[in-house]
């Protein structure tokens, strides 16, 4: 009865033995690829480098540091792109003993040469000729900054803004304070005052309230 029986187990044996042989085959020809993509002149750190198995649909990217990780099978091959540098290979060895593998990968930088392209503003030199003479060109930020910040245009502004509760206040303090000064008596009147009249007569001569010397009154404010 037992011998009857023994063909069967002696196939299941083979058969589980076969299977344990083809797992551990699959299991020795599994490897961890550890590495860095550096660059070739400066040995210099490239991030965002793909590293696609090559015919499988699987692939990491680098860090910032350029070091990646990558499980992959024994005689596969890594390939390696990223912008700006050339397309990398790596075959890994079929002999390789062990599980782990630590691999640096040099990138070449590839530099792209662009046909010369001259931009033009008009298409003819008479045009050009009429814009710079008859075109009123618009004054950029920096320009308009920097006339909102001159100094006369500061106090100009600062005369015209209305004061907020601390000046209203100054400003008060500083009224009653002259009105106690004259208290009991009438005030002087700066329009019988010989010294501001001459300074009057001063800045007229001088030009101070030309229309061109106005920053208000072409707007550029």
């Amino acid at each position: 009865m037992r011998l009857r029986f023994l063909p069967w187990v002696i196939s299941i044996s083979s058969l589980f033995a076969g299977y344990n042989m083809s797992a551990q085959s699959v299991y020795d020809n599994i490897i961890q690829i550890n590495g860095v993509t550096m660059t070739a002149d400066s040995l210099r750190a490239v991030p965002d480098v793909t590293i696609i198995v090559k015919n499988k649909n699987r692939g990491v990217e680098s860090e910032y540091t350029g070091v990646f990780s990558i499980v992959c099978y024994k005689g596969d091959t890594l390939q390696f792109t990223c912008l700006g540098f050339r397309p990398k290979e790596f075959a890994i060895p079929r002999d390789l003993k062990g599980e782990h593998f630590s691999l640096i990968q040099l990138m070449v930088q590839d530099t792209f040469y662009l046909p010369e392209t001259i931009i033009r503003p008009l298409p003819t030199k008479e045009g050009f000729d009429f814009a710079f003479t008859h075109w009123r060109i618009p004054s950029d930020r920096y320009e308009l900054a920097r006339r909102n910040t001159d100094g006369y245009i500061m106090r100009a502004l600062a005369y015209t803004l209305p004061r907020d509760g601390h000046e209203s206040q100054s400003r008060l303090m500083q009224q009653q304070a002259r009105e106690a000064v004259y208290y009991g008596q009438q005030q002087p009147m700066n329009i019988f005052n010989p010294i501001a009249w001459g300074q009057f007569f001063e800045a007229w001569k001088r030009g101070d309230f030309r229309r061109e010397n106005n920053p208000y009154a072409n707007g550029n404010y």
